[in-house]
């Protein structure tokens, strides 16, 4: 490996941590060519084991899928530590806990996970979300109503934050009124944590909003109606199944991961259509694609960069590597889904491709549970948009499109459009 492949790394990780502003992928072409997984400095600090990026579709799907081996919960292996453990020293011990701090389904594995995973799948189930569609429609309708007729609107702002926050609070039961709260509570903990990185007031908004949850859950408690939280604190109050610090958190993260990927895959899916026009004519054209246009685009820039840490639970090999207990993978979806030896022509847009499979939701038992309705609320966006803007633009040069890197993604804060 030559001195710029050993750097390929060090680049991946100030991306990550939101340091560097370069394009992306053409680092992560760079890191396929070099290996399937390769060692990299700790974003932890911690001295006592590796780190390992995932960058191949193959040994990304083993390490998802093989929960036996690798694991979301460092604690279950022994003295291990993690980001988690850094993240509760900036929170007050007396505050709830929310999906980060607390017991959520992120950092779950084994009987635990299936039980926090089943309290809400029946909510979650392609059935379920398909009866929310004519809903989705009606919130995308009454969003593109208030713009219509000045000629121009912020995609982020007006379109892509505000149509699955209202379709994930309605399915809660979160106030109409409080909704701008969990916009800036989300906004500032996807932007203040990466990997290596944490801002010093995200300890507050975690801790503000798993306080505003827990006010949230009370006020349900007294009435009750038929929304998704009053039924898990049906399911809290008979028992043994669902504590209150597990509510919580299951609450925090339905609502953070219920409203931010989608956001992400609406706005970054109409900049990349920019990006490539001649894909935008295609759709535009024909709005029978957008499924196929959804995945297509999930796939060429997903959400998220990453998924949640994995942690060696035993000696192993993956990719050539000798893999210890204890050592940290991180499985580099983005990287991933434009793998030279699944797909054809990889680093290229194609709405039309047939799609087999892609990691932008992560795979195996950890599978994202809202994607039939990001799929659901992706179809709805991109139809209604271009059938009622055909001649949707960008009205600021593409070079002054400013991207955010925080966290485990790659997001916009802001999209000006005409039409």
């Amino acid at each position: 490996m030559n001195k710029s492949d050993q750097m390929m790394p060090e680049q991946v990780l100030n991306l990550l941590s939101g340091e560097n502003k370069e394009n992306p992928f053409s680092i992560f072409a760079q890191i396929r060519k070099a290996g399937s997984v390769i060692s990299i400095p700790n974003p932890f600090g911690q001295t006592d084991s590796k780190a390992w990026l995932v960058v191949h579709m193959d040994e990304a799907i083993q390490v998802l899928k093989q929960h036996a081996i690798y694991t979301v919960d460092p604690k279950t292996i022994e003295n291990d530590k993690s980001f988690r453990d850094k993240m509760a020293n900036d929170v007050d011990s007396s505050s709830p806990d929310t999906f980060f701090t607390g017991k959520s389904m992120l950092f779950a594995d084994g009987v635990d996970h299936r039980r926090l995973r089943m309290l809400v799948s029946k909510a979650f189930t392609p059935r379920y979300m398909e009866g929310l569609r004519s809903r989705v429609q009606e919130i995308a309708d009454e969003l593109l109503d208030q713009v219509q007729s000045q000629g121009e609107m912020d995609i982020v702002k007006d379109y892509a934050y505000p149509l699955p926050i209202n379709v994930i609070s309605e399915m809660l039961g979160v106030p109409h009124e409080d909704r701008e709260k969990l916009k800036v509570w989300s906004t500032a903990i996807a932007n203040g944590l990466g990997l290596g990185k944490q801002d010093p007031t995200v300890g507050k908004h975690l801790q503000e909003f798993g306080e505003y949850t827990e006010m949230l859950v009370e006020e349900k408690r007294k009435n009750p109606s038929d929304d998704l939280i009053s039924q898990l604190i049906a399911i809290e109050e008979q028992g043994e199944r669902l504590e209150k610090s597990e509510l919580i958190s299951m609450i925090t993260l339905l609502i953070f991961a219920g409203h931010e990927t989608t956001s992400n895959l609406i706005a970054t899916g109409t900049m990349m259509l920019f990006e490539h026009p001649e894909q935008l004519e295609m759709l535009k054209a024909d709005l029978t694609l957008v499924p196929s246009a959804v995945e297509e685009l999930l796939r060429f820039n997903g959400p998220s960069t990453i998924v949640g840490p994995r942690f060696a639970k035993e000696d192993t090999r993956l990719g050539g590597q000798q893999i210890k207990k204890g050592d940290l993978l991180l499985v580099m979806v983005k990287a991933a889904n434009r793998d030279e030896k699944v797909f054809t022509d990889s680093e290229d847009l194609d709405i039309k491709r047939k799609i087999d499979r892609h990691l932008a939701f992560g795979h195996g038992l950890h599978v994202c549970l809202g994607s039939p309705l990001a799929r659901i609320e992706g179809d709805i966006a991109f139809t209604t948009l271009l059938k009622r803007m055909p001649n949707l633009r960008l009205s600021i040069p593409k070079e002054k499109v400013e991207w955010q890197f925080s966290l485990s993604s790659q997001s916009l804060d802001s999209l000006p459009v005409a039409f």
